[in-house]
């Protein structure tokens, strides 16, 4: 008998499944500490109060983040304000909805819009419909960029299908194949995904039932209240908070002090903030990450920040840098003045050759430069990094076929009905064909041909795996928006359009589907039924697509700085 048994037990009318006591549950000593190894299999999952407050939460966040997202500080709500927010709402649901039962003939079942007291599936399912309208990154979808591109930027028109099925499809493609790889990366006990962990800690402390739950639930209330009243000021009235620059204040006119003491536009050396947000924005949050990742992060961010970019700044003036600004996002010309991209565009969203060659070569400052270098050089180490530290692990359980040892939360959710393969692989198919008909029958709009988007795809599904496993033990993620934009525009220059379409199918594909997988492991460890997981996700990727629908005119003739901000927020 294995090591790893599974016990059952019924209190009144409730089976509880656990471990057995002496069992030790999971390798990873924060899961072990952090995840439950019980399982109440008669909560109920689809209530009325789950489809309310999840689409509705959906719908909010789509529309705040895309809303905010124009403005030069863009303001970003993410899924944990309507995770601490939907639980009173949810419970108040509980209280005064009627438990009137109704019968459906079709399916001989009853359906009750209370079905009990407020349950933590019902919570998580709820979160995860939030984590929809917060996106990718805490924006909008990604792929409505592209359209803010051609509409905002070339003033061109994009017929509505085009985008809308450009938005959905680059939103749900990567779901496919995170559902395939699921085994890889969500099952096995050693990729236990650190950002999970902290939404299940706050899960566990908001509904279980002690004698502390009340005040811990007020706790988190007033904690959420007091940030984001204190985040309004340096992220939305008083950004000068973000980046306090001292060096600055007492060299007013010396360009070179600028550069060293700038908090926002140099290195901010003698620089401090009073928002969270800037202070950890080279990582993210010290609290989910593992410290060794922390000490690696940081290491290079110290290194090249104060080292490579000074020395190749002013020791070599690398490529004329000194031309141009230390930090900068934007383009130049020889001279160090904004370059006039769209006057080197023609009517046909093609380069026009003797325009260019009247401007001259395009040029970035010396940090978006070492930035772009030390990007490629990250794609391959990912891919080397796995190979040689996940590479035998993935090989046995290809050869086993996943019939290794298990641990307890994968026991416990074999209790429910697993997602059958073919799901995935017809979700896929029916994408890739959208997909392609975008590309074939609008190829005016978007400019990319099918081969392209087959090419964007493999990319993707090959990054996959290992952005995964690294995400899943690390917590970072490193991007293919550098490599595709540089494949697509060596193989097809001079077409901007078919460019940010590829880096888009390559990029953000890659991007959702470990989104998906991350989600999966917060239902595994949640004991989430498979198949209620599906259905949530796949009908909250459609409710994204509601973003681009009748687009404001401000959304639209928006200002230059908070349009080139939008955009340097997406590089």
């Amino acid at each position: 008998m294995s090591s790893l048994e599974i016990g059952s037990a019924r209190v009144g009318d409730v089976l509880v499944v656990s471990a057995a006591d002496n069992d030790d549950v999971s390798p990873i000593e924060e899961v072990r500490l952090t995840v439950s190894n019980d399982d109440d299999t008669t909560l109920p999952v689809w209530t009325f109060r789950m489809w309310f407050i999840g689409l509705f939460s959906c719908v909010l966040l789509s529309f705040l983040n895309t809303f905010f997202s124009y403005r030069s500080e863009p303001l970003q709500v993410t899924m944990i304000s309507i995770q601490v927010a939907s639980l009173p709402v949810g419970k108040f649901m509980a209280r005064v909805l009627p438990t009137t039962k109704f019968k459906i003939p079709v399916v001989n079942k009853e359906f009750t819009l209370n079905p009990g007291p407020f349950n933590v599936k019902e919570h998580v399912l709820i979160s995860i419909f939030a984590n929809a309208g917060a996106a990718f990154g805490g924006g909008t979808a990604y792929a409505i960029s592209i359209v803010d591109i051609i509409r905002a930027f070339y003033h061109r028109k994009i017929v509505f299908l085009a985008s809308w099925i450009l938005v959905i499809t680059t939103q749900v493609l990567g779901y496919g194949w995170a559902g395939i790889m699921r085994r890889f990366v969500v099952e096995p006990a050693e990729m236990w995904w650190p950002s999970s962990l902290v939404q299940v800690s706050l899960f566990r402390a908001m509904l279980e039932k002690d004698n502390s739950r009340k005040c811990r639930g007020k706790f988190f209330l007033i904690a959420l209240i007091c940030s984001f009243s204190w985040y309004v000021f340096p992220g939305y009235l008083f950004p000068t908070l973000s980046a306090i620059s001292w060096v600055c204040w007492a060299f007013p006119k010396s360009v070179t002090a600028q550069q060293i003491g700038s908090g926002m536009q140099g290195i901010g050396i003698g620089s401090f903030a009073v928002d969270w947000s800037v202070i950890a924005s080279f990582l993210g949050s010290p609290l989910v990450t593992p410290f060794f990742a922390i000490v690696n992060i940081f290491v290079g961010f110290a290194l090249f920040l104060y080292v490579v970019l000074p020395t190749a700044y002013w020791g070599l003036d690398l490529y004329q840098a000194r031309n141009f600004p230390i930090f900068s996002s934007h383009l130049f010309n020889h001279k160090g003045e904004p370059y006039n991209v769209s006057g080197i565009v023609n009517q046909n969203f093609e380069i026009d050759m003797p325009a260019y060659e009247q401007q001259g070569l395009v040029n970035f400052s010396v940090f978006f430069s070492l930035t772009y270098g030390i990007g490629f050089a990250a794609i391959i180490s990912t891919l080397s990094h796995v190979a040689v530290f996940n590479g035998k692990e993935i090989h046995t359980q290809l050869k086993a076929s996943f019939k290794g040892k298990e641990d307890i939360h994968t026991r416990l959710m074999k209790k429910y009905k697993s997602i059958p393969n073919w799901w995935f692989y017809l979700l896929l198919g029916l994408k890739l064909l959208l997909s392609l008909a975008l590309c074939v029958f609008m190829k005016r709009d978007i400019q990319m041909p099918w081969w392209g988007l087959i090419f964007a795809a493999a990319i993707a599904l090959a990054f996959t795996l290992p952005v995964s496993i690294i995400t899943a033990t690390t917590n970072q993620s490193p991007g293919l928006n550098i490599i595709t934009e540089y494949i697509m525009g060596y193989i097809l220059p001079g077409k901007p359009i078919a460019n940010v379409c590829f880096k888009t199918y390559g990029y953000i594909s890659m991007a959702q589907a470990v989104s998906f997988l991350n989600d999966f492991k917060l239902g595994h460890y949640m004991k989430i039924p498979p198949r209620s997981m599906f259905v949530v996700q796949e009908r909250h990727i459609w409710r994204r697509t509601h973003d681009i629908e009748n687009p404001e005119d401000n959304h639209l003739h928006c200002s230059r700085r908070s349009y080139e901000h939008n955009l340097k927020g997406r590089t």
